[in-house]
């Protein structure tokens, strides 16, 4: 949860350089040349991509059986992002000759491929997020089944542990799609990374009143998550299907992590649970974490940038996150086993 807590206010600053295609680099009139020419002949001064075949075209209209094959769609928006990375790459060296700083294309900032693939560095850190949530939830899957006690049924007294698997599998797959956006900025794999998160920010909601407000019984919780996930769903299939707002995806996530997050804070300071630091050690660092996307750089050496930095502090908050989920498992156990005495 701690590692999309704050994504809500990264899109708030991602999003207002996507809401326009205007970022200075692609507006540049050398580069949309470039891009231009490349798009005619499938070449970049001499560079030429020679599976790239525009006279085929993408037909985005029409009955499904008058659309060309998926491969053919997929492999020319390959050649787009073939244009537009070399034509970065010939304006910036043009543009380094003259003494001028890099500027953002498409809303991004110039990065260096490495093995083809886009951003390296924020792709290696969503990779070990990802990991770091599976180590999370192993460890809070063997101590739940192996270390605690468990009923007469073998199972966990732990009245929330299904819903931090559930939590597991999301935050993973969020993750995992996180990764591959990086590796591969396409329509596609943008519109599965912003929908994976929104699915993440939904269901952490849902985890956050449950938990907060000790909600025991099924049918309370049905009645909880009910709305919330039909907004979600709702949500999803409109930047899906019919328009990808990004100034409307960012508020749904703002107001999704804000409030999620001020329920964990409140609850901390209120119970008075055991570990109610670590929930604190979250909040803070998450919020000081934020100033690296407020305080936008450009990439050290075409690698690492302030966003990827960003994906590297979540990693050690993402370890204190499980690390007080496991401590909740073992606190709320102690407490019911005591009573079933």
């Amino acid at each position: 949860m701690v590692d999309r807590y704050w994504i809500g206010l990264l899109l708030l600053v991602s999003s207002l350089a996507g809401i326009s295609d205007g970022s200075a680099g692609d507006a540049d009139p050398f580069y949309r040349a470039c891009f231009g020419e490349c798009q005619r002949t499938g070449c970049v001064g001499e560079l030429c991509f020679s599976h790239c075949n525009w006279s085929e075209g993408i037909s985005s209209g029409g009955s499904w059986y008058m659309q060309e094959p998926l491969y053919i769609r997929w492999k020319l928006l390959g050649c787009i992002g073939e244009c537009r990375y070399h034509c970065m790459v010939d304006r910036e060296k043009a543009r380094q000759e003259h003494g001028h700083g890099p500027v953002k294309y498409h809303g991004k900032w110039p990065f260096k491929r490495v093995l083809g693939i886009q951003e390296p560095v924020s792709v290696a850190f969503s990779a070990l997020n990802l990991a770091m949530h599976f180590h999370g939830w192993l460890s809070f899957f063997i101590l739940l089944y192996y270390k605690l006690p468990l009923k007469q049924d073998k199972k966990a007294y732990y009245q929330y542990a299904s819903l931090w698997h559930i939590y597991a599998l999301v935050s993973m797959n969020s993750w995992l799609w996180s990764s591959v956006f990086h590796s591969r900025d396409i329509e596609l794999t943008e519109k599965l990374d912003y929908s994976s998160a929104v699915v993440l920010l939904g269901y952490s909601l849902i985890l956050a009143i449950l938990r907060c407000f000790n909600v025991r019984d099924e049918a309370a919780r049905v009645m909880v998550a009910a709305p919330l996930l039909a907004f979600v769903t709702t949500h999803i299939l409109f930047i899906n299907f019919y328009k990808l707002d990004y100034g409307w995806n960012m508020k749904v996530c703002v107001v999704m992590a804000v409030v999620q997050l001020l329920l964990w804070a409140i609850w901390a300071g209120v119970t008075g649970h055991p570990s109610r630091w670590k929930l604190w050690i979250v909040v803070v660092a998450g919020g000081l974490a934020m100033l690296l996307e407020i305080y936008d750089f450009p990439p050290y050496k075409g690698l690492l940038d302030a966003h990827a930095l960003w994906h590297a502090t979540t990693v050690p908050l993402t370890f204190i996150w499980w690390s007080f989920i496991r401590d909740d498992a073992k606190f709320c156990t102690s407490n019911l086993v005591k009573k079933s005495k």
